[in-house]
């Protein structure tokens, strides 16, 4: 895996808009399982192949997609710095970070 398609989650904290450090959701009960919680402060630092930026992005500006091999499995962001839309193999362990690190998802699953 080249330098370029390595993703770092960095756990320093960085409040979300409109919130202080510590400030939580409402109170009160949620029926079903509860997941578990990903911390505003979650970043993914990235690189764009085409404008050799480097960067930081929050969760919401990745996706992850989960194919049946590895060439259906990769994620994907646009580049903040040029725009261009960026498209890397994601591994085992890249789909780990990224799970975990609360990134939208999406499983592909074939016909049976």
């Amino acid at each position: 895996m080249s330098v370029m398609s390595r993703v770092t989650v960095l756990p320093y904290p960085v409040p979300g808009p409109g919130r202080a450090p510590g400030q939580g959701r409402a109170q009160g009960h949620v029926p079903g399982p509860v997941p578990e919680p990903v911390p505003a402060a979650v970043r993914f630092r990235a690189s764009c192949p085409d404008c050799q930026g480097r960067f930081e992005l929050a969760a919401g500006g990745l996706r992850l997609v989960i194919g049946a091999g590895p060439r259906t499995t990769f994620y994907s962001f646009t580049c903040p710095e040029c725009g261009a839309a960026v498209r890397k193999p994601a591994g085992e362990r890249i789909i780990e970070l990224l799970t975990g690190g609360g990134v939208s998802t999406l499983r592909l699953h074939t016909a049976l």
